[in-house]
This record gives C-alpha cells, sequence and structure tokens, in this order.
C-alpha cells in the first residue's frame, strides 16, 4: 500500500485513553502495512519557536539543551515507542516530539500522514468529560481520516469479527466516508454495514426517495467493486444518530463523514458527527469529504 509519508500518526500523551489509542494504532498500522509515528505534544509555558519539531530519533546534543519539561516529554514519548514496539515489532515505529499544543501539532503533522489516531480523552480536561477537547478539534480539522478510540474494539478468538458499520446520505464526506469504511472492512475480512436514516430528509418534498435511492446506487457499486466484503444494507425511519449508534452497538468500527447533507455552511463537524463522537460504543473515524 502506498503511503503519503508517516503513514499512521497516534498521538499520546500516557493516558489510558492514549494508550488503547496507541494499540488500535498498531494493528491498523500491521493491518494496512504502513509506518506508524507516536506523537507526544508538549507546552513549556513559552511561545514555541518556529522550529519547533524534534525528531527523537536524533542524538539529543542535535537538538540543543534539554531541559526538565523537555526531559519529561521526552519519557513520555520514549514509553508510548516501547508501548507500540512491544504490541508489534514488526510494524515500523518512529518517534516524534513537538514543542506545541496537542490539537495543532497533530493536525499540522497529519497533512502528510494517511490517518491520525487518538483517545477520545487525554491526560487533561474534567473528569467525566465523554470526549476530549484535543480529540474534539482535530477530528473537526485534520486534513487526514481521524478515527477516536473509544469503547471496544478488540478482537475476540474464535468469534466472527464484529461488522464495520458507516453512515452514508449522498453527501461528499458522506462518500468518501464509504469507501473508507469498505476498505476498512476488506482489510479486517469483516462484514459491511452501511446505514441510511431518512428523517432528516422528510421535511423536503421526494428528499427521502432521492437520498435512498443515492444510498442504494452507491452501496451496489461497493457490492460490484468489492465482492470479497459482505454488504448489508440499513434502511431506517429514525433519526441518524439513533440509527448509527444502534447498529455500532454490534461493531468494530463507526465510520462517518465530517458532515452531512444538512447543517450549516461552514461547519467542520455536523450534529450526527458530533453525537456519535461523544456516544458510540466503538471507536469512530470521521472522514472529511474533498
Amino acid at each position: 500500500m502506498t503511503t503519503r509519508g508517516r503513514g499512521i500518526i497516534s498521538g499520546y500523551d500516557g493516558s489510558a485513553g492514549s494508550a488503547d489509542a496507541l494499540d488500535w494504532a498498531v494493528r491498523e498500522a500491521r493491518l494496512r502495512r504502513l509506518p506508524l509515528t507516536v506523537c507526544h505534544a508538549w507546552t513549556d509555558g513559552y511561545a514555541a519557536p518556529e522550529a519547533d519539531v524534534v525528531d527523537a530519533a536524533l542524538p539529543r546534543e542535535r537538538v540543543g539543551a534539554v531541559d526538565p519539561a523537555r526531559e519529561h516529554a521526552g519519557e513520555v514519548l520514549d514509553l508510548g515507542v516501547r508501548r507500540a514496539q512491544a504490541c508489534d515489532p514488526a510494524v515500523t515505529t518512529r518517534p516524534l516530539l513537538v514543542c506545541r499544543p496537542a490539537s495543532r501539532a497533530l493536525c499540522d503533522q497529519c497533512a502528510s500522514a494517511d490517518m491520525l489516531v487518538v483517545g477520545a480523552r487525554g491526560a487533561g480536561g474534567f473528569a467525566g468529560l465523554l470526549l476530549g477537547s484535543v480529540s474534539l478539534q482535530v477530528a473537526a480539522h485534520a486534513l487526514a481520516p481521524v478515527t477516536v478510540v473509544r469503547g471496544h474494539w478488540r478482537p475476540v478468538l474464535g468469534h466472527d469479527p464484529r461488522p464495520v458499520v458507516v453512515g452514508t446520505d449522498g453527501s461528499p464526506a458522506a462518500r468518501a466516508a464509504l469507501a473508507f469504511a469498505v476498505e476498512a472492512a476488506a482489510l479486517r475480512d469483516a462484514p459491511l454495514v452501511p446505514v441510511c436514516a431518512l428523517s432528516d430528509a422528510a421535511g423536503v418534498l421526494g428528499a427521502a426517495r432521492r437520498v435512498e435511492a443515492d444510498f442504494i446506487t452507491a452501496t451496489d457499486k461497493v457490492q460490484a467493486d468489492h465482492p470479497e466484503v459482505l454488504v448489508h444494507k440499513r434502511v431506517e425511519q429514525g433519526a441518524p444518530r439513533s440509527a448509527l449508534l444502534a447498529a455500532a452497538s454490534q461493531g468494530q468500527l463507526l465510520v462517518v463523514g465530517a458532515r452531512g447533507r444538512g447543517g450549516l455552511p461552514g461547519m467542520m463537524l455536523g450534529s450526527v458527527s458530533l453525537a456519535v463522537l461523544h456516544h458510540a460504543p466503538c471507536p469512530v473515524a470521521v472522514v472529511h469529504g474533498a
């Protein structure tokens, strides 16, 4: 598989959520035969200089003097790299240390990545939050597909793989999400469950019929192009967020477009994407359209 440069980037800050996300990223890198970059972002309370990206693989004497905050950041990153290598030594793993706020650092780096992976919540934030601010910001603004790891995802030996669920409404982002989802299902030898919910289109004459027709056309093409993937289409009359969350209860990955047909122009994330990011029982991949 061709790579855009860094392959998969996994944000790691030493928290339990980022560790779970890193485990998922290692598995994904193995499935896609891509390199993995473990990225840790840190701030020292001062404005970072322009040259604020440090390849942690370089000898320390080449990156200047090391202060205590930088030393601690390097230790956290080393911990993440060792965890990734222990999960699968065959995956090419590289460290990346960035002196910059985490959401900005990850968004900047993912321009050359195939995927960005983060935990639902990191080390900061308030206890009880369902989704951290960094995860929300990168899901909204990153150029690459973003997977927010939450809930159940680990395969169970002796059981058939759980399906990959994707929401699609014919929007450009939904078409990109469908392409991403069928590739993910093929890599996992798992069924694909495309879900189309019609309630949001009910207020416009003939809109529901057009959305359903677009859905059938798109999923028929997926079946024709990927005969190795078993496709179970679901057309629901209820709200998209409810339909997707219900389908995801049995899934190993939920894929959504960043924005669907509705919403305000200029919104980076639609209401459905926000809802599943907060409440999905499995990892959520957010895919932006062209």
